[in-house]
């Protein structure tokens, strides 16, 4: 995972991004504590350190939230199949899947 300087504020250090694993494709059927209460979410964040599945800040619960305040736990991924991307709590960084730089070879003399 690589910073998205979204934050110039901050130093946009992350020590916990080198460590984020990939989520999991289907790590569970919802969000933890809405499927126990009968509440409803809109999209889905996956703890990075122990794998709970909590709701988004945009939902009712934000549970995903909740979890980070309870535990500590720092980093959590979208498990959108739309978004790539994760989320420190801990240090207020946007993460985003690092991929390899684009080939800017050029051709001589251009």
């Amino acid at each position: 995972m690589a910073r998205d300087g979204g934050r110039p504020e901050r130093s946009g250090e992350c020590p916990h991004a080198a460590t984020a694993p990939a989520a999991p494709e289907a790590p569970a059927d919802g969000c933890a504590e809405c499927l126990l209460s009968g509440g409803s979410w809109r999209r889905l964040r996956w703890c990075a350190t122990c794998g709970h599945v909590g709701c988004c800040d945009s939902s009712r619960g934000r549970h995903a939230y909740a979890h980070h305040e309870q535990t500590g736990h720092p980093l959590v991924l979208s498990l959108a199949k739309d978004e790539d991307w994760a989320w420190c709590f801990v240090d207020e960084v946007f993460l985003v899947r690092a991929t390899p730089a684009a080939d800017t070879a050029r051709e001589p003399g251009h």
